[in-house]
C-alpha cells in the first residue's frame, strides 16, 4: 500500500489548511459584513455599526489569538521532544500548564484581589513555580532527560490532584475557570494579542539563535561532551525557553492540550528533518491547526447545546489524527531504552524491605478497621467485627487496597515490557477508554444497574485494546507506538471530561468524585470480588518474569536470549488492559498508582522482576488504603477521594526520591 503522506510536504500541509482557514473566515465574515467592511473593522471601525465593533474588538481578536497560541505550543513542542529527545514530549510535559491553573485557583479562591492586577502574571508565577520544581529536582542529574520528564510527570499530577481537590469543594466559585482552564479563545479586545504577540516573536527569536547547539542534542551525552557543549545548561536554556513560552499561552487562553504534541510530529512525518524545518514549520502548522479548529467549532456553536471549549475540542479533533498517523511513524526498534535505567540501587538481600513492607501494609489494615472519627471524637475500636466495619470500612478498605495491587502491577509490567519509565496503565489508555465508556453510561443511561455499569465499562477497555492491537500488530508492538497510540486515547478522554465539566452539567461533581478515586460507593460483595481479583490477576503476572528481566534489553537481546517478543507483548498487553480495567471499574481512572508504585518500590532497591512485581503491589495496596483512611479523617465528615490523597502522598514520596539521585 502506497503511503500517501509521501507526497505530503510541511508547505502543502501548511498551504491546505491556510485556504482552509480563509474559506471559514469568509463564511463567518460574510454572515455579518461583506469583505470589505470587515478588513475596515479590523484596523477603523464604525462605532455606530455594533456588527463592526463585534468583528473589531472579538472576532479579529479570537483569531489572531488562536494563531498566536497554537504557534507558540507548536514552538514549545519542537523543544521539549529535542531536548528530551522524546516523541511524546509536550508543552504539559513539564507540569507548567496544570501549575498556571492551580494558582489561578488558588488566588481566587483566597485573593482574587490579586487578578486585578491581571491573570495572566498569576498564572505565569505558577507555571514558573513548576518548572523550578522541576528544574530543583534534576539539576543534581544535569538536567537528564529521563529524570526532567519523570520530575515533570510527577509534578504534572501533583498541582492536577491538588486543583481537583479545590474543584470538589468549591464548584460554585470556580465554575467560570473550569471553562477557562479547557482552552477557551473567546476574546473581548486585544489585550491578549498585545501580551502574547511580543513574547511569542522574542521566544522564536531566541529559539532560532540556538539552533546549532540544539542540533547537538540529537548527540548522545558522550559525544555531546566531547565537543565541549555543557549539556545541563543547553538544557536549562532550551526548557526554559519552551516553559516561558507554555506558561505565556496558559495565562492568556488556558490549557489546550495536543497542538505541542501533533504539530512536531505531523512535521517530522511529512518530510521536515532538520530542527531549523521542524521549529518554522511546526509553529506555522501549530497556529493554522489551533485557528482551523477553532473557526470550525463557531461555524457549529449554533447547533451545539451548550459552550464547547475549543482546547478540549483540539484533543478531541487530534486524538482520531494522532491514531490515524501512529502507523506512519518510522520509529527505531530492537535497541533498549535509554531511558530503561532503574532508579535506586540493587538491594543483595531484599527480604528485609519486602517483610518491612509486609508489616507496613499490616499495620494499614489494622489502622484502617480500627480507628476513626465519630459523631463523639476520635475512638479505637476493638475487635473489630461490628456493622460499622463490615458495612462501612472493611468493604472501602478491600476495595482500595484491590485497586491498588491491580494498578501497581500493571504499571510495573508497562514499565518493563516498554523499557520506559514514563509508561503506566493512563499512558496506554486503557484506563481512559474505561473511563469514557463510564462517562457516557452515567450521563445518557442514568438508571443503569451496577451490573450494567461493568458491562459497559468493561466494553470501553476492550474497545481500547482492540484499538491498541489494531494499530500495533503489524509493527510487533513497538513500545514507543504503543504508548503514543496510549496518549492519543487519554487526550480524547481528557476532552470528554473538559466537555463535561464546562458544559455545566449537574452531574459533573458525581463524576469529578468518581475520576478522583472514592471508595464511596462500594458495598462488601464488590469490594471481596475486587480483593480476589486482584490476588488472582497479580499471581497470574509472576510466572512472566523471565519475559520482564529480558523485555528491556530490547527487542534484538530478548529474541536472542529466547523470548517471542510478539507473544510476551501481546499476552502482557492483556493483563495489563484487565488489571487496569477491573480497578477503573471500582475506583475510577487512579493510573498515578500505576505510575508511581513500581518507581517506589524501584527506590527501595527492589530491581529484579519477581521481587519488583511483590514490591511494588504491597507499595500500591499500602498506599490505596492509607489514602483512603485519611481521605475520610482528613476533613470529617467531608471526605476526600482516595485518589487524589493517593496522588499527593505518592508523589510526595517520588519527588524525594527524585531529589536524592
Amino acid at each position: 500500500m502506497p503511503d500517501t503522506t509521501a507526497r505530503l510536504t510541511p508547505p502543502r500541509l501548511c498551504g491546505v489548511l491556510g485556504i482552509l482557514i480563509l474559506g471559514l473566515a469568509w463564511l463567518a465574515l460574510e454572515a455579518k459584513l461583506d469583505p470589505t467592511n470587515a478588513l475596515s473593522a479590523l484596523f477603523a471601525p464604525q462605532l455606530d455599526d455594533i456588527d463592526q465593533i463585534v468583528t473589531h474588538y472579538s472576532w479579529w481578536p479570537r483569531l489572531s489569538i488562536a494563531l498566536l497560541a497554537g504557534g507558540g505550543l507548536g514552538l514549545a513542542g519542537v523543544l521539549m521532544q529535542q531536548v528530551l529527545r522524546n516523541p511524546l514530549a509536550a508543552p504539559t510535559t513539564l507540569g507548567v500548564a496544570s501549575g498556571a491553573n492551580l494558582a489561578l485557583l488558588v488566588t481566587t479562591l483566597i485573593a482574587p484581589g490579586l487578578l486585578a492586577f491581571g491573570r495572566e502574571w498569576v498564572a505565569l508565577i505558577g507555571g514558573g513555580l513548576a518548572m523550578a520544581l522541576v528544574f530543583l529536582l534534576a539539576w543534581r542529574r544535569g538536567l537528564a532527560p529521563m529524570v526532567v520528564v519523570l520530575a515533570g510527570l510527577v509534578i504534572n499530577l501533583y498541582f492536577g490532584a491538588l486543583g481537583t481537590l479545590l474543584l470538589l469543594f468549591h464548584q460554585e466559585e470556580l465554575k467560570g475557570l473550569m471553562i477557562w482552564g479547557a482552552g477557551s479563545l473567546a476574546q473581548n479586545n486585544w489585550d491578549g494579542v498585545m501580551f502574547l504577540g511580543p513574547r511569542l516573536a522574542l521566544s522564536l527569536g531566541l529559539a532560532l539563535l540556538l539552533l546549532k547547539p540544539l542540533a547537538i542534542l540529537e548527540l548522545d551525552d558522550a559525544n555531546a561532551h566531547s565537543l565541549g557543549v555543557s549539556l545541563k545548561y543547553l538544557r536549562l536554556a532550551s526548557l526554559s525557553l519552551a516553559v516561558f513560552a507554555t506558561a505565556c499561552v496558559v495565562s492568556v487562553v488556558g490549557v489546550i492540550g495536543f497542538i505541542g504534541l501533533a504539530a512536531p510530529a505531523i512535521v517530522r512525518l511529512v518530510g521536515a528533518r532538520r530542527l531549523g524545518q521542524r521549529l518554522i514549520w511546526s509553529t506555522l502548522l501549530g497556529a493554522l491547526l489551533l485557528a482551523a479548529t477553532d473557526l470550525l467549532l463557531q461555524r457549529l456553536s449554533g447547533a451545539l447545546p451548550t459552550l464547547i471549549p475549543t482546547g478540549a475540542t483540539t484533543a478531541a479533533l487530534g486524538a482520531p489524527l494522532l491514531l490515524w498517523l501512529i502507523p506512519r511513524f518510522k520509529l527505531k526498534t530492537g535497541q533498549p531504552s535509554a531511558q530503561s535505567t532503574g532508579l535506586g540501587q540493587r538491594r543483595s538481600a531484599p527480604a528485609p524491605w519486602i517483610a518491612g513492607l509486609a508489616l507496613a501494609l499490616v499495620s494499614a489494615v489494622v489502622i484502617a478497621l480500627g480507628i476513626g472519627q465519630g459523631a463523639d471524637g476520635w475512638h479505637w475500636q476493638l475487635p473489630f467485627m461490628d456493622d460499622a466495619m463490615t458495612e462501612w470500612r472493611l468493604p472501602r478498605m478491600l476495595a482500595a487496597g484491590g485497586a491498588g495491587i491491580m494498578l501497581a502491577v500493571a504499571g510495573t509490567l508497562i514499565q518493563r515490557m516498554t523499557g520506559n519509565p514514563m509508561a503506566s496503565p493512563e499512558v496506554l489508555g486503557i484506563s481512559a477508554g474505561t473511563a469514557i465508556a463510564l462517562i457516557g453510561a452515567l450521563l445518557f443511561m442514568p438508571g443503569a444497574g451496577q451490573m450494567t455499569l461493568i458491562g459497559i465499562g468493561t466494553l470501553g477497555a476492550l474497545v481500547t485494546l482492540g484499538i491498541l492491537i489494531a494499530l500495533n500488530q503489524r509493527s510487533g508492538f513497538l513500545p514507543e507506538r504503543l504508548l503514543l497510540s496510549g496518549v492519543a486515547i487519554t487526550s480524547l478522554f481528557e476532552a470528554v471530561r473538559s466537555f463535561v465539566l464546562a458544559g455545566g452539567d449537574p452531574r459533573g461533581q458525581q463524576i469529578i468524585a468518581w475520576m478522583a478515586g472514592s471508595t464511596y460507593y462500594v458495598d462488601l460483595p464488590t469490594a471481596l470480588v475486587v480483593a480476589s481479583l486482584a490476588i488472582l490477576l497479580a499471581g497470574v503476572a509472576r510466572p512472566f518474569a523471565r519475559w520482564l528481566d529480558l523485555l528491556p534489553l530490547g527487542a534484538s537481546t530478548a529474541s536472542a536470549l529466547g523470548v517471542a517478543v510478539l507473544r510476551s507483548r501481546l499476552t502482557l498487553l492483556g493483563l495489563v488492559a484487565l488489571l487496569t480495567a477491573s480497578a477503573t471499574l471500582v475506583v475510577g481512572p487512579l493510573s498515578f498508582v500505576g505510575l508511581l508504585a513500581p518507581h517506589m518500590a524501584r527506590l527501595a532497591g527492589l530491581t529484579r522482576a519477581r521481587e519488583h512485581l511483590l514490591g511494588a503491589a504491597m507499595m500500591g495496596a499500602l498506599l490505596m488504603i492509607l489514602a483512603d483512611w485519611l481521605g475520610r479523617q482528613w476533613l470529617f465528615p467531608n471526605e476526600i477521594p482516595a485518589g487524589l490523597v493517593a496522588s499527593l502522598l505518592g508523589a510526595a514520596y517520588f519527588l524525594w526520591g527524585l531529589r536524592r539521585l
